[in-house]
């Protein structure tokens, strides 16, 4: 991964982070997530370095999407990053999470050939 795109997920997760954390003074957060999140190896990449600047240990337990909005929804877990921005603002909506913020997007993306054989472009 770019080191600058890096350090720009870096940086939102970790406000992300932050923003979550109570007043309790604990030494962790616990972070919903989703299996997709987990399974690209960005939080291998980030939490580490999150937890060796900031002393502050993240548990990760990651589930689908819904999953992981009830977990916090139920208090469960402190942060959640998840990729259902309807659920997410039924989730504020009910008065159930402290912050929103958009961290990343999904998009799909159809590559081929100029001359399209498959005909892709008029489907």
């Amino acid at each position: 991964m770019h080191y600058r795109l890096r350090q720009v997920i870096a940086a939102a997760v970790l406000a992300l982070t932050f923003a979550a954390c109570g007043d309790d003074g604990g030494e962790s957060v616990i972070l919903a997530t989703t299996t997709s999140t987990q399974d690209s190896g960005l939080l291998d990449e980030l939490i580490p370095a999150f937890e060796r600047e900031s002393g502050i240990q993240i548990k990760t337990i990651a589930v689908g999407s819904g999953e992981a909005i009830e977990l916090g929804a139920r208090g469960e877990a402190d942060v959640v990053l998840a990729h259902s921005p309807a659920a997410e603002q039924e989730l504020m909506a009910a008065g159930k999470g402290g912050e929103r913020r958009t961290v990343m997007h999904n998009d799909f993306v159809i590559v081929g050939p100029a001359t399209d054989p498959a005909k892709i472009q008029d489907a």
